[in-house]
């Protein structure tokens, strides 16, 4: 896990983010909460009829092949990919630079490159109950079947813009902007006090 402080930039969780166990865990926790920090958070958008050429692009620089449709994803190594609009696509890497890479990769005849590193916080929510707790904040079937490893889906709780993708079986990573990621924190931390938590 990435260092929790950088000089460069600051989680703005720092204030709210107190590890160890937390809510009703006398029976054990059975969801895990953390903050994945990692170096390169892009959104890519296709121009209509380039969008096979920008998942190309994609599978260029990243090594991760794309699903057709919009909502697939895979997540691999470090590395996370997935669509959550029609041609926008949400790519995401541990290792900070990836802006540089893809801007020699897709041109401005392809589509555009936002690189949203500064301005998003990664959160990651997982255990046996991350569906049930995610279920109180978005409208959304999180079961397995309707939202499969890899796929990812671009929703708001009481206007805070958050995109999910699911990385395993019961773990999701949730991107928010950095000015709600303190507030949608405190409310995650709340809404899982009910099962037990843990901060990581």
């Amino acid at each position: 896990m990435a260092e929790r402080q950088s000089p460069e930039r600051l989680s703005p969780l720092e204030p709210v983010f107190h590890p160890g166990s937390h809510g009703n865990f006398e029976h054990g926790v059975d969801v895990i909460l953390t903050e994945t920090r990692p170096g390169s958070i892009l959104q890519l958008a296709a121009w209509p009829g380039e969008e096979k050429k920008l998942m190309a692009a994609i599978r260029s620089v990243t090594g991760l092949a794309l699903p057709d449709g919009a909502g697939g994803g895979v997540a691999k190594d470090g590395k996370a990919v997935f669509g959550f609009a029609p041609g926008k696509f949400t790519v995401v890497d541990e290792a900070e630079g990836l802006a540089s890479a893809f801007a020699k990769t897709v041109t401005p005849a392809v589509g555009t490159v936002t690189d949203l590193s500064h301005g998003r916080t990664a959160i990651r929510i997982a255990g046996p109950k991350a569906e049930w707790v995610l279920a109180k904040f978005f409208a959304i079937d999180f079961a397995l079947p309707a939202f499969p490893v890899g796929a990812g889906r671009s929703t708001t709780h009481h206007d805070v813009f958050a995109q999910i993708q699911r990385t395993g079986a019961d773990q999701f990573d949730i991107y928010v902007f950095r000015s709600f990621a303190r507030s949608f924190w405190k409310a995650l931390c709340h809404a899982s006090e009910e099962v037990g938590y843990e901060v990581q």
